[in-house]
């Protein structure tokens, strides 16, 4: 399995404003880079916080990259994962539609009837973990079912979690040219931080975009 994190932060390492409103970060050609990014995985991950405030779709923009996958024997979208550990994922939600496979990784603190309501509503549901998600042993559960190639496009707590799992192999960060500011404003890795045995990252990449810069980082 290898696992691409994606996200697009201000200049001060915000990912929204602290009523964690969307926000445009960055533009059109950023866009195409994230849809291309998508394009090439097998699933796309989020957390349920994700889906709760954005309600996302989590499908392809292109409508040639999703004819290039059918040529290439694959599902026109990506596979959907939604990490949510009780089941919060509203039933309505656009992430349960029909347009690509959707897997909830939940833990056995979801309750029973809710995972079969979840079921009903069309997800595949996955418990991995005892109170929260376990994401090493979710993404192990993920791999057997053919997902070689996972973009997680956050937000903050799962980007933390997913460091803290030891699963990441890839970082790419668009910084916008903007300041946002807020000590209660989501950062790019959340949760309870990191003490000691920091991640290291080694810088691989950089490419100025709209008006902002990616910097791409390989896990060291």
């Amino acid at each position: 399995m290898h696992v691409v994190v994606n996200a697009a932060q201000s200049v001060d390492g915000k990912l929204a404003t602290r009523r964690r409103e969307q926000l445009r970060i960055s533009g059109p050609e950023d866009f195409d880079r994230v849809d291309r990014v998508r394009a090439a995985a097998d699933a796309v991950l989020v957390g349920v916080g994700t889906v709760l405030a954005d309600d996302p779709h989590l499908t392809l923009d292109e409508e040639d990259r999703r004819v290039q996958r059918l040529r290439n024997g694959r599902e026109g979208n990506p596979a959907r994962v939604v990490v949510d550990s009780t089941g919060r994922t509203p039933t309505d939600a656009r992430i349960l539609d029909d347009a690509a496979t959707t897997y909830l990784l939940v833990s056995e603190a979801a309750p029973a009837d809710r995972r079969e309501e979840l079921r009903a509503a069309g997800a595949e549901v996955i418990v991995a973990g005892a109170e929260r998600v376990d994401l090493a042993a979710g993404v192990e559960e993920l791999a057997e079912r053919d997902v070689d190639r996972l973009m997680v496009e956050g937000g903050g707590e799962i980007i933390y979690s997913c460091f803290a799992a030891g699963v990441v192999d890839e970082l790419h960060v668009y910084v916008g040219s903007m300041v946002i500011g807020g000590r209660d404003a989501p950062t790019l890795a959340d949760g309870d931080g990191f003490v000691e045995a920091f991640p290291r990252l080694d810088l691989v990449g950089t490419e100025r975009l709209d008006d902002g810069v990616v910097l791409s980082y390989e896990v060291a």
